[in-house]
């Protein structure tokens, strides 16, 4: 069972505004730390940050909530100094940030479909979607807000769309959480922590992605664990787990953008 959805969907949208905010630490600072919870819906968009840069430009915040909401927004914005003892953590290069397991597993030719599809789909109904399918019963799902679902049933024949009928979908229907979507970001990979929202000493962040990208490149699973202020994992220095996530993030664009489709 596979389910992706697109970055319209509140929970995406939720993970959007998360990155977009981690995009402005890393502007403001080389390796700022972060971490940034969101909730949205119903034109209230809730936000706490935890942050060691000083001077996070609020201003700037309240611009990427409204542009990526699509429209005017409540923003209810609370902002905290970094836990002293998670900042010492870090001060003598990267050490692992948190506690966690993680799991990269190889994508299958039936999510990379199901991604394909989402996205065609988001390309033409640049609205809310979810999309299901289940590898067993070969039953496709599609749920597209704001689309002539005769059109879409022309394109995939053997799909059922919007079984409860046309919606208009969004936060106005729905609230979105930051993480809420990690089975669509993630595939089989998920276990614990999040990957949006957060600065790259994360491991919910670095190791998530090199796992992953290390699967891929394998084929086969990879199964990592790290404890807090740990500086080797998988047989590397942290700081170059880092580096590797780093450069995945730049090649999508940004955290903002990562947030979007997320691993695949």
């Amino acid at each position: 069972m596979i389910e992706k959805v697109n970055p319209s969907h509140p929970d995406k949208i939720a993970d959007r505004i998360a990155g977009a905010i981690v995009d402005l630490a890393y502007g403001q600072q080389e390796d700022p730390k972060i971490a940034v919870e969101v909730l949205i819906g119903h034109k209230i968009c809730h936000i706490i940050i935890e942050t060691s840069v000083e001077d996070l430009r609020v201003a700037s915040i309240i611009e990427a909530v409204k542009r990526i909401a699509g429209g005017p927004v409540d923003i209810d914005l609370d902002i905290h100094p970094q836990d002293a003892y998670l900042a010492e953590n870090q001060t003598a290069g990267f050490r692992c940030g948190d506690n966690g397991i993680f799991k990269g597993m190889p994508i299958t030719r039936e999510q990379k479909m199901l991604s394909s599809i989402a996205r065609n789909i988001y390309k033409k109904y640049p609205c809310d979607g979810k999309y299901i399918f289940d590898s067993v019963s070969k039953r496709l799902i599609i749920c597209q807000s704001n689309a002539k679902a005769d059109e879409l049933k022309q394109e995939y024949p053997d799909a059922e769309i919007n079984p409860i009928g046309d919606w208009t979908g969004g936060t106005d229907v729905d609230t979105g959480a930051t993480n809420r979507k990690l089975g669509s970001d993630m595939a089989d990979s998920v276990t614990g922590g999040g990957l949006h929202g957060k600065d790259l000493s994360k491991a919910d962040v670095s190791v998530n992605i090199y796992a992953f990208l290390k699967a891929q490149k394998t084929g086969k699973p990879v199964e990592l664990f790290c404890a807090i202020g740990d500086d080797m994992i998988d047989g590397k220095p942290y700081g170059e787990i880092v580096e590797q996530a780093r450069q995945f993030i730049r090649s999508v664009g940004g955290f903002e953008a990562f947030a979007e489709w997320g691993l695949y």
